[in-house]
């Protein structure tokens, strides 16, 4: 869509509108969770951003490769034979290298002992090596290098969390210098002359190419809200890709190279500007995102043996927290994690079963990642609004719970002897489908149902929102 548009707006032929189409065409997850400044979208909205930015890409660079190899030898015999070859030399070389390099660097990792700095450097320096190494086998080197991260990134590595924070900040770096080199290479005075065309285009994607492409490829998926479906249509950002991917034709040194170049520097600006300035708005108006989580303040990896899970997690306790003024022995700590250490007034406590906590300490607590949302739960509090902390319900409700002895306490008149028989977890079920998520939402009754608590992908805990006016009165009765 976004190909045929091009080539009627900037009066170009087919094939290089759709090179128009697919140097464009990546979207950028990492933008819109950096952009929702700490709160996180709901578990199915959040993977399929996910999913589609990390499968894009690859997509992008085959067609954009593909596509100026076409266009740069037009009297070459290229027909459905060479793409379809090229596509499973890309696609099947990529996967094999990705994962089977993948593999290897993770087990070098653990392997061999060097100097704590230098795993991140072993890491960049494998993982550009897998990179080059893809492309001299004709696959696809940014599908490769995603699923190498996506290996060793779900897998007990050593100096995990040392190599994650230098390879955060090479993140940063690299899109610094990639919009650097975006500002680089615009000519300004060549600008004016495409920007009614460049900027149609541009809102033509947003408006009416992504939409219309979200709409038809989450068809099949019925678990999808009519809000969430208009949410993943608006987040379609724009990021680095497209800039690198229109270096490309100017590489090849292919006709209207500059002018491909400029349009996706119009294109990435109004995607940042219009859907990343509104990216906030629009998620409350979609109802996608979930209360931020209580989280420590800080966290650190304890390398006690290679590929070792446990971290040091610290905590300072707020005045409202309940376990503050209770003996450590009363505390129910998650199996397996243990405070280490206690610091008070910046003076270091040797913590003991008698020891009784207060306000403003700071707790060191050996765990796991398995083990943080309950330890956070404990120790931390997240800063909520009043209605972030209304979110999940004014009172939670066991789905083992029969309908009729939820609705004889809450008055709810029920319609059927159907109803009565259910157990709000068959009603949740028949209300969301199979495959609910933490804070899917459905109105029964003239009640909103939260999804409080998910265990293995079930329902464990219903939240029940009064309306507030009811809230109001009862605490007033009260």
């Amino acid at each position: 869509l976004t190909g045929l548009m091009a080539a009627w707006l900037f009066d170009l032929s087919l094939m290089q509108g759709i090179l128009v189409g697919a140097i464009v065409g990546s979207t950028d997850a990492a933008a819109v969770f950096s952009l929702l400044k700490g709160q996180s979208l709901n578990e199915r909205v959040g993977s399929t951003l996910e999913i589609e930015s990390g499968t894009n890409d690859p997509m992008a660079v085959f067609l954009t490769v593909t596509l100026i190899a076409l266009l740069g030898t037009p009297d070459a015999e290229m027909g459905m034979n060479f793409l379809l070859k090229s596509f499973a030399m890309q696609f099947g070389v990529g996967t094999l290298i990705g994962l089977g390099g993948g593999w290897v660097l993770w087990s070098l990792i653990n392997r061999v002992q060097l100097a704590d700095g230098l795993y991140s450097i072993l890491v960049l320096s494998g993982g550009v090596a897998l990179f080059a190494f893809s492309n001299m086998l004709g696959g696809s080197g940014i599908l490769s290098i995603y699923l190498v991260g996506l290996f060793i990134g779900n897998r007990p590595t050593r100096s995990r969390h040392s190599i994650l924070n230098v390879l955060d900040g090479m993140t940063w770096l690299s899109q610094i210098v990639m919009f650097l080199v975006l500002g680089l290479l615009v000519t300004p005075s060549t600008l004016m002359d495409i920007a009614l065309p460049a900027l149609a285009l541009a809102f033509g994607m947003i408006l009416f190419a992504r939409p219309l492409s979200v709409w038809l490829g989450l068809l099949p998926f019925r678990s999808f809200t009519t809000k969430e479906r208009w949410f993943v249509s608006w987040v379609g950002l724009r990021g680095a890709v497209p800039i690198i991917l229109a270096v490309f034709p100017m590489m090849a040194g292919l006709p209207n190279a500059q002018l491909y170049f400029n349009i996706a520097f119009f294109v990435v600006m109004v995607s940042l500007i219009v859907q990343g300035g509104s990216l906030m708005k629009v998620a409350r108006l979609a109802q996608v995102t979930l209360p931020p989580t209580p989280t420590p303040i800080s966290r650190t990896g304890i390398e006690i043996y290679p590929a070792s899970e446990w971290e040091m997690f610290v905590y300072k306790l707020k005045e409202e927290k309940w376990c503050v003024g209770e003996p450590l022995k009363r505390l129910s700590m998650p199996e397996g994690t243990r405070i280490t250490a206690l610091f008070r007034k910046d003076a270091l406590l040797h913590p003991s079963g008698s020891t009784v906590l207060e306000a403003n300490d700071i707790l060191c607590v050996l765990g796991q990642d398995k083990d943080l949302d309950s330890l956070s739960e404990l120790f931390s509090e997240a800063p909520l609004a009043e209605d972030a902390a209304r979110f999940f319900g004014d009172f939670f409700l066991e789905v083992g719970l029969s309908i009729a002895a939820v609705s004889d306490c809450y008055g709810i008149e029920l319609g059927s002897e159907e109803e009565r028989d259910m157990t709000l977890k068959q009603l949740a079920e028949r209300e969301l489908g199979a495959h609910p998520v933490l804070g899917d939402s459905f109105e029964w009754h003239d009640i909103n149902w939260v999804v409080a608590e998910i265990d293995d992908h079930k329902v464990v805990k219903l939240g029940l929102c009064l309306p507030k006016t009811t809230l109001e009165e009862d605490i007033s009765e009260t």
